[in-house]
């Protein structure tokens, strides 16, 4: 990670945008909340908001792939999101597989809140962010401590 700073991920949906955002040091990762998605134009100026408020340096989004790895129209749809969101931002976009992120954060909610049985879409989705960009900080943790 050459640029240090805050990094945004985004767990992207056709309803809501999961969010969250590291510390500067990349070393946690936050839920930043969820963008109940309105209109494309909104939603990119919220983000780029956002991105400004936080001062992020890079952003990841979550890459929908089938369990096959073979990318379906969801994943083409968050790849041009990607796109636009770097073109609105000005920051560079990252893509990371997120296969196990959804079923990842089901588990971890399943284990805070046992007795729950209908889960919150939104905390569901900022979770699953969470995990996406837990993920990514490690990988480049590892990445920077390879010879």
């Amino acid at each position: 990670m050459t640029a240090r700073g805050p990094v945004l991920a985004l767990d992207y949906g056709t309803k809501r945008i999961g969010m969250a955002v590291s510390d500067p040091a990349g070393e946690f990762a936050f839920p930043a909340g969820v963008l109940a998605r309105r209109n494309e134009r909104r939603d990119l100026e919220t983000l780029r908001e956002m991105v400004a408020e936080r001062e992020a340096v890079r952003i990841v989004v979550g890459l929908p792939l089938h369990m096959s790895g073979r990318a379906g129209p969801e994943a083409e749809s968050a790849r041009a999101f990607a796109a636009k969101v770097g073109e609105v931002t000005g920051l560079p976009v990252e893509l990371l597989d997120e296969r196990w992120t959804s079923q990842e954060a089901e588990r971890a909610l399943r284990e805070i809140q046992p007795r729950r049985r209908k889960r919150q879409q939104a905390q569901l989705d900022a979770a699953a962010a969470t995990i996406l960009l837990r993920t990514w900080l490690e990988r480049e943790r590892n990445r920077e401590a390879r010879p």
